[in-house]
């Protein structure tokens, strides 16, 4: 399992991962359709400043492993979306767009050598247990996922993963 995301301030959480690069190889994964649909949600994103991004999320298609919703996510069975806007964008470096209920995501990519360090940080969260629970134990499954399309190798099942990472998350402090 790679390392837990940290609370960095109330309502603030950040994950770091060490990715195979180049850095546009990375880029790509968070801002091609298609590529971010292998392991987060699919949907157009306007690469400017103010530009609409838009995510449909489709969770039992990021893995070909069988997989088992849990009970209290059933309505996202066909899918869950949503739209932001991008806050800022330096391509191929950072990424930063609005998320529901007026939360921020932040993605910054670092190329270290032929490995990328990409900093997820989402901040103006709800400051509980549910919602460290719920988006901790989220991010760090799409970005377990992330690394398994990089490396080549068949993604974890995605619930599967949620289910067990968010009881880890929500007992985080």
């Amino acid at each position: 399992m790679e390392k837990l995301g940290e609370i960095i301030a109330p309502g603030t959480i950040r994950f770091e991962r060490s990715l195979p690069g180049p850095v546009e190889k990375v880029w790509s994964y968070l801002t091609d359709s298609e590529k971010r649909g292998k392991w987060l949600a699919k949907g157009e994103m306007e690469l400017f400043e103010g530009g609409a991004v838009h995510l449909h999320f489709l969770h039992q298609e990021l893995s070909p492993l069988p997989d088992n919703i849990p009970e209290k996510y059933r309505d996202m069975k066909d899918g869950h979306h949503f739209t932001g806007r991008i806050l800022k964008i330096a391509a191929p470096h950072l990424l930063s767009f609005t998320w529901e209920g007026g939360s921020e995501v932040t993605m910054e990519l670092t190329p270290q050598g032929d490995r990328v360090l990409l900093v997820l940080t989402h901040r103006k969260l709800d400051d509980t247990a549910k919602t460290r629970s719920s988006v901790g134990g989220g991010w760090h499954t799409h970005l377990d996922i992330l690394l398994a399309n990089l490396e080549g190798a068949t993604p974890p099942p995605f619930w599967n993963t949620h289910s067990h990472l968010a009881t880890i998350y929500g007992n985080i402090a």
